[in-house]
């Protein structure tokens, strides 16, 4: 009987495991909440006071000075009491902490135990952020969702895309919305193209006209002319179509003027003009110059044009996404001006640290470095900025090349005319002949 019972119980374990490995890879939601989470709440209750002393978070109610007869004793007192801590609550893939600091500490020594926290706790990344004062939340991410970028679920919405999933496990969304214009950096490879490819997709069957400036020949973007109201393959048209846009853009403001209100979306549907999305891919061919007086005059026009459309167009209804392998200030003064006006900033894996700096270094140096150690073999991963002003890293769904292509022409029908940019284009057109 005893051999019976020993092969039955062994088949059990056995079964026990392959079921939970099953859970783990197919569903990996399901195993975290069953069987991580649990573990980890354990780790980070048994281990905090231990990494609390070693890492200097905790702190003795006692002087760090007394006195040993006539002399003054310097040094680490004793009995260091750790941080007060809420029990870990469990999110969708990891787990957070609330800590009340002690009096005189700041949240930076608690990002510099942050590698302390992943190793004691085994889990992925340990994000620290103060959602108050005297407060601190560690969020603990227990494994990274960015290696099996699954596409998240977000609702439908005017000028919204579906992008791909934050490392939080979250959807990635860019919502023009809220966020009207964003400057998109990565060098060659590093997923830019692929990102772009997927904004387009998701816009695509939306009531948005698109435009194009890509001055690469339209190697990139003459792929999706079906859906694009408007494509500017060179320097000379980038100026008529941007040229034309500030003319449209005015009109916008007299009707709204006229209706007496700030903003498009205010105005009755049936008045209310088509939002436009320009997207620019490689900025900097439109700011060098090679140095003759009309590649000077196409710079800095286009330098101006851009500029205005960043600061007006947003309630408006013209947006912009500005993508670029390399943004810096030797383009020009105009680029760290139009910068300002693109809040919304996505960073690939770059070749030079000045462009992860020009994108992100005015709005996180943390984020700097993130986007700087991301590795040639992360194809897609980015680091983005949120509308709460905070910052994450990401991964761009992986939409192929003929999946976009054939989306772009599967809603060519709905792509609208502009009249003002034909007229532009067709009149330089006849300039040339």
């Amino acid at each position: 009987m005893g051999p019976i019972l020993l092969t039955f119980g062994l088949a059990v374990v056995a079964w026990v495991l392959a079921v939970g490995d099953l859970v783990r890879r197919h569903r990996p939601v399901w195993h975290w909440y069953v069987v991580g989470y649990p573990a980890t709440a354990c780790r980070v209750l048994a281990t905090w006071r231990k990494v609390a002393m070693l890492n200097d978070l905790a702190v003795s109610r006692r002087p760090p000075r007394g006195l040993l007869g006539d002399l003054v004793v310097k040094g680490d007192p004793l009995r260091p009491v750790a941080p007060r801590f809420s029990f870990p609550r469990a999110t969708r893939m990891g787990l957070t902490v609330t800590v009340r600091l002690h009096a005189g500490q700041t949240p930076a020594t608690y990002m510099k135990a942050a590698d302390a926290l992943v190793h004691a706790w085994k889990v992925h990344a340990v994000r620290v952020t103060s959602p108050e004062r005297g407060l601190v939340l560690l969020t603990a991410t227990a494994m990274d969702p960015l290696e099996r970028p699954g596409l998240a679920t977000a609702p439908a919405e005017l000028l919204s895309a579906l992008i791909g999933v934050l490392e939080s496990g979250g959807a990635w969304v860019m919502n023009l919305r809220l966020v009207p214009h964003w400057l998109i950096a990565g060098a060659t490879r590093s997923g830019k193209s692929t990102l772009l490819a997927r904004l387009i997709t998701q816009l695509a069957p939306q009531p948005v006209a698109l435009v194009g400036i890509d001055c690469k020949g339209g190697m990139e973007l003459g792929l999706f002319a079906g859906r694009l109201s408007a494509l500017a393959t060179c320097r000379r048209e980038a100026v008529a179509v941007l040229s034309a846009l500030v003319v449209d853009m005015q009109g916008r403001m007299s009707a709204c003027r006229s209706a007496g209100v700030r903003s498009i979306w205010e105005l009755p549907e049936k008045l209310r003009p088509l939002p436009v999305v320009v997207i620019v891919d490689e900025i900097a061919e439109l700011y060098l110059s090679d140095g003759t007086r009309e590649s000077k005059a196409e710079a800095e026009q286009c330098s101006t044009l851009l500029l205005r459309l960043g600061q007006l167009g947003a309630a408006l209804g013209l947006h912009l996404v500005v993508a670029g392998q390399r943004v810096g200030s030797d383009l020009g003064p105009g680029v760290t001006a139009l910068r300002a006006q693109l809040s919304g900033r996505i960073c690939h894996r770059v070749n030079d640290p000045g462009t992860a700096e020009m994108t992100l270094g005015d709005l996180n140096k943390d984020a700097v470095a993130v986007a700087q150690s991301i590795t040639a073999e992360e194809r897609g991963v980015a680091v983005c900025t949120g509308p709460d002003g905070g910052w994450s890293r990401a991964r761009s769904h992986l939409t192929a090349t003929e999946e976009a292509v054939s989306t772009a022409r599967k809603y060519a029908a709905l792509t609208p005319e502009l009249p003002a940019i034909d007229r532009a284009l067709g009149a330089l057109e006849g300039n040339d002949k």
